[in-house]
């Protein structure tokens, strides 16, 4: 959805208007002359990248921890500075490569984890009997408690605040910052 409303219409007026980071396009967007709108957007992102930041170098310091034993603090700091020094170094055509080999690495662990995981099981047969077992388990108003074996119903505030977790994807700097970046808008379907 975001890509279908957002990007095309983001990518052609971040053009027009000469905007490439995303409180500039703020800026811009709604002609701010004193650059107040820039401060509040750079601020929020700093804000709340901050944390998102930081628990990608606190898992680079647990995966390097419990894979090869060395210590977290140590691996937690050098895992910041390669990737600090390589964002730095080759700025945006870096992080958009380590994204492009992460998907690539990502799809394929989670295609080997799903097969692994139903030969396991004993075949797909046996995996689909299993969730059928579990009443409310393909139910979008019930949700089955696994430890306890119960079921029970899960509202309409519940349904409408788990479908709201997705709503802040529209807004991730680190996303529309790749709308933006796209050299053409008809690039985008591709």
């Amino acid at each position: 959805i975001n890509w279908l409303v957002v990007s095309k219409r983001l990518r052609k007026y971040s053009q027009a208007c000469g905007a490439i980071t995303l409180p500039e396009f703020f800026t811009n967007r709604h002609r701010d002359k004193k650059k107040i709108l820039t401060l509040i957007a750079a601020l929020i992102i700093i804000v709340f990248f901050i944390p998102y930041t930081g628990s990608g170098f606190a898992a680079c310091g647990k995966l390097f921890e419990s894979l090869f034993g060395v210590d977290y603090h140590l691996a937690m700091i050098v895992s910041a500075i390669v990737i600090i020094s390589y964002t730095t170094i080759g700025g945006f055509l870096a992080a958009s490569t380590t994204d492009f080999i992460q998907s690539i690495i990502m799809t394929i662990a989670l295609i080997v984890v799903v097969i692994f995981g139903i030969n396991m099981a004993g075949g797909i047969v046996e995996v689909m009997n299993n969730a059928y077992s579990m009443p409310g388990y393909f139910s979008v108003t019930h949700s089955f408690d696994v430890l306890n074996k119960t079921t029970s119903e899960y509202g309409t505030l519940n349904i409408f605040s788990t479908l709201a977790w997705g709503l802040g994807y529209f807004g991730m700097p680190h996303v529309l910052l790749r709308f933006m970046a796209i050299s053409d808008s008809k690039k985008l379907k591709t």
